[in-house]
């Protein structure tokens, strides 16, 4: 598994490259967040929503253009909350490591900017084909297309990916996206459903 990670991150986007000229109920422990994950909002917010997605599911694309925004304005810049993005690769699965890669080599600070652009990018997929695509994440990245080349020849991304994959396995998560708050599973991607599993814990306080 992890030599084919390896092959498909590579040469997915060099390939692509080149042509440019909500599932069942968790059965496992979420793993904890770590220094290796991406985190968009304050550290110490009290609210950690995890988010298992893939930048190839259009559910995924759904949640991060129409609902994300709402609940970043609502929770994650004010304090509330913050949100973990993992990612669970999807069919067609040579892109969605290859556009993982990608996120994973960006310049500190701008894997979401990456993962904005893949999102807002991806309903164009299928009449563009996947050079402009992967040449919009990489102008967001921060780096150039030869480092971020270079990047994905190196242990650390592939490293991060198939971890994020084995956690996402260990937890049960079978299907994108995938979202927990506080470690709980919510069973809808809406803001309502979101709210709804935040608010009561911001209420505790």
């Amino acid at each position: 598994m992890k030599r084919r990670l390896v092959l498909a991150l590579t040469l997915s986007l060099a390939a692509a490259l080149t042509a440019a000229g909500v599932g069942p109920a968790a059965a496992g422990a979420l793993p904890p967040v770590t220094a290796q994950d991406n985190v968009l909002g304050r550290a110490d917010a009290p609210v950690t929503v995890v988010e298992y997605a893939s930048f190839t599911c259009p559910h995924c694309a759904d949640f991060h253009t129409r609902v994300l925004p709402a609940f970043k304005a609502k929770y994650i810049d004010t304090g509330k909350a913050r949100l973990v993005y993992r990612n669970l690769p999807t069919q067609p699965a040579n892109l969605a490591e290859a556009a993982a890669g990608v996120a994973l080599c960006a310049a500190p600070g701008r894997f979401f900017d990456v993962a904005e652009a893949f999102m807002s990018h991806q309903a164009a997929l299928p009449t563009t084909g996947p050079g402009p695509w992967f040449e919009a994440a990489v102008a967001a990245s921060g780096k150039t297309r030869d480092q971020i080349g270079a990047c994905l020849q190196t242990p650390a991304p592939q490293a991060t990916l198939q971890a994020q994959i084995d956690g996402a396995e260990a937890a049960g998560v079978v299907g994108t996206p995938t979202l927990f708050v506080n470690g709980v599973l919510v069973q809808e991607h809406s803001l309502e459903a979101l709210s709804a599993a935040v608010d009561p814990l911001l209420r505790r306080r």
